[in-house]
């Protein structure tokens, strides 16, 4: 495994992700009951946006430099407040030099009785995590393969919470053990919130991945993407998605006023645009064949 998020963090999406994270965890916490987040490729948790490897692509300058100079609309200001919220705290008054990956974001958002569960795969990044978390005892961290870890933790005691399934896409097959992931965890998880992150370089592939998602007549399946510019298979990152089982109910409603927002403001190019539609409905029936929107 060689993927290393620090040339990728803070770019734009890890904003979309982050953003979208922060809110089904404020979602949850509407409820005293406790909840479980569930990270099964989790990177190091914090990144020195001041490191070699962060200055060397500077992407986090796209994505949350862009966010954190802009004057934010009141309606986006206030989705976007949980997730930037956190940023900020990380930084103190001075500039932006650290960046939180999605396990410090979740646990900086979590209540001392809801518990964090985080798994890396690449040994110092592994090791990096669990000295981040050493002395919290509401998490837990595992040096296991992603998708070994996802059977491992699962159902969680409290059945309630997010799995993040965000894998690096290092090695093929990486969408079809997506899908079989979403089947698996809803058989052992059926109460949870699921958010399933992935890249969008070539649209045939990752159409292909939706309508197979929507095939296996999952209830409640919302589908989410960003791009930035037009997608082409043979250039970098230039979208991403967000496949999410059993969203809040406030969900689709703020990435509607969000996702617009997002597309004007990292947009890098000609093509930049934003899609949202349920891929499935409550009973399961598939209600789109591709995601609909503005692209």
């Amino acid at each position: 495994m060689n993927y290393r998020h620090i040339y990728h963090a803070g770019n734009f999406a890890d904003v979309f992700k982050h953003a979208v994270l922060a809110l089904v965890i404020e979602h949850l916490k509407l409820k005293d009951a406790p909840f479980r987040v569930i990270d099964t490729h989790a990177g190091i948790g914090l990144y020195d946006l001041a490191s070699d490897e962060a200055q060397r692509t500077g992407e986090w300058r796209e994505g949350i430099g862009r966010i954190l100079a802009a004057s934010l609309p009141s309606d986006v200001a206030a989705i976007l407040a949980p997730y930037l919220d956190v940023v900020r705290n990380e930084n103190g008054s001075g500039e932006l030099v650290r960046y939180p990956g999605s396990p410090l974001i979740a646990r900086r958002l979590m209540r001392p009785n809801d518990r964090l569960v985080v798994n890396e795969a690449h040994p110092e990044d592994v090791r990096r995590l669990a000295a981040l978390f050493a002395k919290d005892r509401a998490a837990k961290v595992l040096a296991l393969d992603g998708w070994t870890a996802l059977k491992a933790v699962l159902p969680p005691t409290e059945r309630r919470g997010i799995v993040l399934i965000d894998p690096p896409f290092e090695e093929p097959g990486e969408f079809r053990r997506l899908l079989d992931a979403l089947g698996d965890v809803r058989r052992r998880f059926a109460t949870g919130t699921v958010l399933i992150w992935y890249p969008i370089k070539d649209e045939a592939v990752t159409g292909s991945f939706l309508r197979k998602a929507a095939a296996l007549s999952i209830p409640k399946l919302l589908s989410a993407e960003l791009f930035v510019r037009t997608p082409q298979s043979a250039g970098g990152l230039s979208g991403n998605g967000l496949l999410i089982l059993n969203p809040p109910f406030t969900l689709e409603e703020r990435l509607a006023i969000l996702l617009p927002y997002l597309v004007e403001t990292l947009s890098q190019g000609s093509g930049a645009g934003s899609r949202l539609a349920w891929l499935t409905d409550e009973r399961g029936l598939s209600r789109t064949k591709t995601p609909a929107g503005s692209h």
